[in-house]
């Protein structure tokens, strides 16, 4: 595998001492969104007043991804990452190079498209940081989540479908959206988890969580505001057997921890 920094803490600036939160951005195939998520992100951290990185995991694109999120105009106070490799691997395996790859004190991923906004990170962050919950996830299926474009028929009648098959393979009752890309943890619990996990496709969500569970980490839910993006590249129902293949594998890699890297 072929992997290149494109910039290890952007715009020529020195790595700061402490860094509070680290926003990881996994894209493929994302050349016409990232610079918005990029500048998007950057305006959250200044006027939140947060000390933060960026870091976008370019997932063995073929288009000029990377460089689009390079070249997304920030402001000289946050620090920007961008991390390329070929070939392609599997969002799972974007996200675990994001988050081994920061610093932060409270870490997070968001999917490229901004189908929630990065304001709702402050509601996780203090989560986490009254002591509440070590891991805490935005969820589209609660009271009061705000869903402005909703999923057509087909993805619907998936989404129930998934929703059963991880209450089978130990996902808890209590939560309501496993799947929602914008998840947020402490930075140690993080890098620890992300260590461990051998899922390399979407299902990278759910080992996470299950080995979180094993190890008796906190996950609280909370409600956002969310915009549904028709370029998503999961499709429940169309993928069924390979999603039910990698919930195996993760079984056997859980009650083993020694089992080879899943492949996407």
């Amino acid at each position: 595998m072929r992997l290149t920094i494109v910039s290890a803490v952007g715009d020529g600036l020195a790595p700061l001492l402490s860094m509070e939160l680290s926003i990881v951005i996994p894209a493929y195939k994302e050349a016409s969104k990232i610079r918005r998520d990029v500048q998007a992100a950057a305006d959250f951290l200044i006027q939140a007043g947060i000390q933060g990185e960026i870091i976008v995991v370019d997932d063995g694109s073929d288009d000029d991804t990377a460089a689009q999120a390079q070249a997304a105009p920030i402001p000289s106070g946050v620090q920007r990452q961008v991390i390329r490799y070929q070939p392609n691997r599997g969002k799972g395996y974007a996200v675990r190079t994001g988050v081994l790859a920061s610093s932060g004190e409270i870490v997070m991923f968001a999917d490229s498209g901004l189908c929630v906004s990065f304001e709702y990170i402050l509601w996780g962050m203090d989560l986490i940081r009254s002591g509440h919950c070590e891991i805490a996830h935005g969820s589209r299926k609660l009271h009061h989540s705000d869903i402005k474009l909703s999923q057509n028929f087909y993805r619907r009648m998936g989404s129930k479908f998934f929703h059963a098959l991880m209450r089978l393979f130990g996902v808890p009752a209590e939560i309501s959206d496993s799947q929602c890309g914008f998840k947020i943890y402490r930075g140690d619990v993080a890098r620890e988890l992300y260590q461990l996990c051998i899922s390399e496709g979407f299902m990278f969500d759910v080992e996470i969580l299950l080995r979180a569970i094993r190890r008796g980490y906190r996950v609280i839910e909370f409600p956002i505001r969310w915009h549904n993006d028709r370029d998503s590249r999961l499709h429940p129902i169309r993928m069924a057997a390979r999603i039910f293949y990698e919930l195996m594998i993760i079984r056997q890699a859980l009650a083993s921890d020694s089992a080879p890297r899943l492949k996407r």
